[in-house]
């Protein structure tokens, strides 16, 4: 770990296009820009001395750090103290409202509150995952760092026409920044780094940017204002709904998985994937969170690009092969991937991966998450139109004649298709959600052959899937694995929660996989999935225990794990993908799917304690 902090040691700023990554010790250490699966500026998450960064923290070689957000917002404050003084970084990147360019503008705004102290500024960009060097240009308002293939990141300074502070820019021969900037209690200034700006460095009043910061604060609120949560863990749900705000591309209203890439699932080992993209399965949970909290813009945006990736999915002559699992934020389909060789990965987590490499895998249980978000959406007026259902029916044709073939599954496994329990039932929920929609619209459908397929899917997940040995259902068939994908049988459906054989399967579930209630996926000793190495408990799995446990009248349990799990939030309130036996977080970070099922689990358990 030498050099590089851990993963849960960020905090998460964006402006709806793009994030950055600031640690506890004021540095940004990932910023890609102009969208989050652009090639980065600042990198040092992975490789510290190649990476790039910058950095605000204090000259004192002794400091107490405290992070925190300004309520109700995504602005970022970290604080440090010593005897000598207090001053604090304030983070944030302005929202550019309904018209959004490429132009990202990260303000780092430093304060002095008590005291006195000297900060030590460093800005050291890295373009292009490091690969492209790049010339500085100072300036007496800024600087420009100029990449070779064109690229620029703008730094304008914040100050008053008379302060000679931060006029002392020193450029080293890396052609970076270093900056020493000395403040007395009350006073403020700061930097701006802005990408693709419209001309040379400009200084920026301090009234200036107190009007930016103004602005950004009123559209958060605002946005939260909106939200119908007032259930119990208000705060944490309410911080998980903005953190899935800041991973959603607002042009196109695709959220990513997560805003980073190679963060890995095990220190040292090869399970480091890159997140920056949207998954149909992740972004389809999205529907039931966003909505259930009332954010229905939100909702309608995902499932308008959803709705679009179906119709070019079905294509012109109605026809259509499978669908692709993920997409990038713009909809397009190329995500090749690739081994960023030259850098160490995190903590020397090699190989650094971009794009990934499973876009071309077959994942079944896709179709049933997709007709499962869009049947909810229709129920609560985001109606489905007709040329949409269209595409849809292509869909569920093709569905109707592959269901019953191995694929690759939930978790994307490298080791081979297998027929998985989870895809099978996915797609009973795919066949049952459309036999609902064509009823409820009147629209035509092929429903004598949906049903069909539907009931067969039915009676095999029960003949197959389940395994008397354990007295549960199981990975796949050819298996006695447990899965915890499988948590979400009650919640689809397939299963009433007072059904025997359901008991039974969260019982050997609890049994095998659940960990003083942290929930491992599966176990891959027992199920090899072509990777070396092991993993953490999921994030994701560990919610979706507690939604299961209170569905099925537990709510007790159900209670004790989820306030166990608050507890494994970072000092922000954000989870990444997995957490280790130490309690430490791993994998990408923040994730999304972890805070949809938050939402969903903290929605489900709020109303079963309400009717005890």
């Amino acid at each position: 770990m030498d050099g590089y902090p851990l993963i849960e040691n960020h905090g998460l700023i964006g402006d709806l296009q793009t994030a950055a990554l600031v640690t506890t010790e004021g540095a940004v250490d990932w910023f890609c820009s102009p969208r989050f699966d652009s090639p980065s500026v600042f990198g040092a998450l992975l490789d510290k001395e190649k990476g790039g960064h910058c950095t605000v923290r204090p000259a004192h070689q002794t400091y107490t750090v405290k992070q925190l957000y300004l309520p109700d917002t995504a602005v970022l404050v970290t604080r440090f103290m010593t005897e000598a003084g207090a001053g604090e970084v304030v983070d944030f990147m302005p929202v550019t409202g309904s018209t959004f360019t490429h132009r990202d503008r990260l303000v780092r705004m430093v304060r002095c509150v008590r005291g006195s102290m000297t900060f030590q500024i460093e800005i050291a960009p890295r373009f292009d995952y490091g690969r492209k060097k790049h010339e500085l240009h100072l300036t007496q308002h800024g600087a420009v760092f100029a990449a070779e293939d064109g690229t620029e990141l703008t730094v304008h300074l914040i100050r008053e026409p008379d302060d000679e502070r931060l006029a002392n820019i020193l450029s080293d021969q890396d052609a970076d920044l270093n900056v020493s900037l000395t403040l007395q209690a009350g006073q403020q200034r700061g930097l701006i780094l802005e990408m693709g700006a419209d001309g040379p460095p400009t200084e920026v009043r301090l009234d200036a940017y107190e009007q930016l910061f103004d602005e950004t604060v009123a559209f958060w609120r605002s946005w939260l204002a909106q939200s119908r949560y007032t259930g119990r863990w208000r705060e944490m749900v309410e911080r998980s709904a903005i953190t899935l705000k800041l991973m959603t591309y607002a042009p196109s209203g695709a959220m990513v998985a997560a805003p980073t890439a190679a963060l890995p699932e095990q220190l040292g080992g090869e399970r480091n994937w890159d997140y920056r993209f949207t998954w149909i399965r992740d972004a389809s949970f999205s529907v039931y969170a966003l909505l259930g909290l009332g954010f229905t813009e939100e909702a309608r945006a995902f499932t308008g690009w959803l709705s679009d990736r179906v119709k070019e999915q079905a294509g012109s002559s109605g026809t259509t092969g499978p669908l692709n699992i993920m997409y990038k934020v713009d909809g397009s389909a190329d995500l090749d991937e690739q081994i960023l060789g030259h850098w160490e990965g995190y903590a020397g987590s090699a190989p650094v991966r971009i794009g990934n490499g499973a876009a071309t895998q077959l994942q079944l249980d896709i179709y049933g998450e997709a007709l499962d978000s869009i049947y909810f959406a229709h129920e609560h007026g985001l109606q489905a139109g007709y040329e949409g259902w269209t595409s849809m029916r292509a869909n569920l044709d093709w569905l109707a004649d592959h269901w019953d073939q191995a694929e690759e599954g939930i978790w994307e496994t490298r080791g081979g298709r297998q027929d998985f329990t989870y895809g099978r039932v996915m797609s009973w929920v795919a066949f049952d959600r459309a036999l609902r929609l064509a009823a409820s619209k009147g629209w035509p459908s092929a429903a004598g052959r949906w049903q069909t397929e539907r009931d067969a899917v039915y009676e095999q997940v029960m003949a197959k899937g389940w395994s008397r040995q354990q007295q549960a259902f199981v990975q796949h068939y050819s298996s006695c694995v447990l899965d915890s994908s499988l948590l979400r049988m009650g919640t689809v459906g397939f299963l009433s929660a007072d059904d025997p054989i359901w008991g039974t399967t969260l019982d050997a579930i609890e049994r095998e996989l659940v960990s003083d209630s942290l929930v491992y996926r599966y176990n891959p000793d027992a199920s090899p999935d072509g990777l070396r190495g092991s993993e953490g408990t999921f994030s994701l799995c560990t919610f979706m225990y507690v939604d299961a446990l209170a569905r099925a009248g537990r709510t007790e349990k159900a209670r004790l794990v989820f306030e166990k799990m608050m507890g494994y939030a970072n000092h922000l309130g954000l989870y990444s993908e997995e957490i280790d036996p130490t309690g430490r977080q791993l994998g990408n970070f923040p994730q999304a799917f972890t805070h949809l099922a938050l939402i969903d689990a903290a929605i489900t358990l709020n109303k079963a304690l309400d009717r005890r």
